[in-house]
């Protein structure tokens, strides 16, 4: 027997021998495709699962409870159309057992508690009605009493129009929902399945800390037809997939159905803490009196920060964070390759790490504008800083990078404002912050990652306020005295030492940190580690574990006579 599964289309409650895939018209064995989570082998087409399937897929065998969701309103306007909403309802639970589109649950994921809020499409489109909204509510109260993190599994139509206004109340009432829980700094997660549009993207979907997509599946508040007969226009190929939404920094990463319990589970480990000893076995590498540095000429240093073989950050990342997971786009449109972040474990402990990429073939440098962001790249960068003081996390930037892009499309979006908001959010921020030049620090585009508790540098890293070839263009009138200006500037590491600019020089091979990547990212390591570990230990002059003070005394001390 052969049964034709559509990628949209819930799976059989029968198991066939055979099942097609309608997207590329593959015969998969039945038992096979379930095994592979009704996910096509050849095209990689998600079928839709229904709320008890997602649950049984993502939650630890054994640990599964469902919530007791209060009594809502039946069928508040006895509404009426060709049938009578009363009898639609009645059906809809028979077929799929349910009392209404969305299952309340709490259990575990590789070990770690979780709610959830999975929804069903079978169930009325998963449309949002006052029975749906209870649950989701539901779920949110119970993560906050439990003080877990909530995941939502969205899967709807939109608002349910048989509960007229009543339903579009439950957008709000979701939303103040996901409020609390910001409030209280547990981490909320979206996962978005194939479809989700209307009242639920414009609602709880988008609000979470973290939204990943599955393959192929579609999000948006209008659908694609109502978009083409408003607008009178094709739209293009793709639009409103995940792959659409992630291009654009609005998810933060398409994940496969067969990875999502091993990604959710390397997230949830925002919860571990550590010992108070954390890293007190780590050996502090970072130089502090600058009488200690052999002092290179300015301009050999420019060269070395320069170099293209350099570790980027996500060297750097790979090579000391267990269990990364990287987080896309400023949720605004944009997502700026030129920025790189996200969550993961530094020797057992949860960090958020910001940094600017480059590259090192022509082809990776221009992927990642050379390391020059966009305002979307440091909007994208606020929004990963502000999730780790809600979730308590440190941050740790790795700065590199010739500058801030200077473009157009940079000036119509607001590459200054982007800047300064940045300065402002990084003093506030209420969690340990350290930065560390690893490469270029260009000007406002350097700095915009680099208001710190403690700033380090590599030691052929620099830090300047313009670049040596762009000072002596202005200063000299010929940008050929660049090497002159880099020595004016003192922008090498021994130089900033002394003048207070940095905190430490983290000492790199013989020759340059290109000779020996794993040498020098291991160096950057223990070096953040120490600060990481003296920060944590040492409150601030009123006793408290509050950095800002301090932090704000640091940068309010420059260029004074006794700073």
């Amino acid at each position: 027997m052969t049964t034709s599964i559509a990628p949209t289309g819930a799976p059989p409650t029968e198991r066939p021998s055979w099942v097609s895939c309608t997207n590329c018209r593959s015969l998969v064995y039945g038992k096979r495709y379930t095994r592979l989570l009704h996910v096509c082998p050849e095209c990689g087409a998600h079928a839709r699962l229904d709320a008890p399937a997602r649950i049984a897929q993502l939650f630890d065998e054994g640990s599964v409870q469902h919530l007791d969701v209060p009594e809502t309103q039946h069928n508040p306007l006895d509404f009426v159309d060709q049938r009578p909403y009363a009898e639609r309802l009645q059906q809809a639970r028979h077929r799929t057992g349910q009392q209404d589109a969305v299952l309340a649950v709490r259990g575990r994921i590789e070990g770690r508690p979780l709610t959830a809020a999975v929804m069903d499409f079978r169930f009325f489109g998963g449309s949002l009605g006052v029975a749906a909204g209870e649950a989701v509510t539901t779920a949110a109260e119970h993560a906050l009493r439990d003080r877990t993190p909530l995941l939502l599994v969205t899967a709807s139509g939109g608002a349910r129009m048989q509960e007229g206004a009543l339903s579009l109340m439950q957008m709000a009432k979701t939303s103040n929902a996901l409020a609390q829980l910001d409030e209280a700094g547990l981490l909320t997660v979206t996962l978005v399945t194939d479809p989700t549009y209307g009242g639920v993207a414009a609602s709880f979907a988008t609000l979470s800390d973290v939204v990943v997509a599955e393959p192929g599946a579609r999000m948006g508040f209008a659908g694609p037809r109502v978009i083409e007969q408003t607008i009178r226009q094709q739209l293009p190929d793709g639009f409103q997939t995940a792959e659409f939404l992630c291009e654009h920094g609005l998810v933060d990463d398409v994940w496969e159905r067969g990875e999502l319990r091993a990604r959710l589970a390397r997230l949830l480990t925002v919860t571990d803490r550590p010992a108070a000893a954390w890293g007190s076995g780590e050996q502090d590498p970072v130089v502090r009196d600058s009488q200690l540095l052999d002092q290179l000429p300015a301009w050999d240093c420019v060269q070395l920060a320069r170099e293209s073989g350099r570790p980027t950050a996500l060297e750097h990342i790979g090579f000391w964070l267990d269990g990364f997971v990287e987080l896309h786009g400023d949720r605004a449109g944009e997502e700026c390759p030129a920025i790189v972040g996200g969550i993961g474990c530094l020797d057992g402990l949860p960090v958020m790490v910001v940094g600017h990429q480059k590259g090192h073939t022509t082809a990776e440098l221009v992927g990642r504008n050379f390391g020059m962001p966009s305002p979307a790249g440091y909007r994208k960068a606020g929004r990963l800083m502000r999730l780790a003081a809600k979730l308590e996390l440190p941050v740790v930037t790795l700065i590199d990078t010739p500058g801030a892009y200077p473009g157009l499309t940079a000036e119509e979006t607001g590459q200054s404002g982007a800047i300064a908001e940045n300065l402002r959010l990084m003093g506030s921020l209420p969690v340990p912050v350290v930065a560390v030049v690893t490469g270029e620090g260009g000007s406002g585009g350097a700095l915009a990652l680099g208001v710190a508790d403690r700033v380090l540098i590599c030691a052929n890293a620099t830090y300047s306020v313009i670049s040596p070839e762009g000072c002596a263009a202005i200063l000299w009138k010929n940008a050929a005295e660049a090497a002159v200006a880099a020595d004016e500037l003192a922008l090498d590491a021994a130089s900033l030492l002394r003048l207070g600019v940095v905190d430490g020089v983290i000492p790199e091979p013989e020759g340059g940190g290109h000779t020996d990547t794993a040498a020098l990212s291991d160096s950057v390591r223990r070096a953040v580690v120490a600060a990481l570990r003296e920060l944590r230990a040492a409150p601030d002059a009123a006793g408290t574990a509050d950095p800002v003070p301090a932090r704000r005394r640091r940068f309010r001390s420059f260029g004074l006579a006794d700073g």
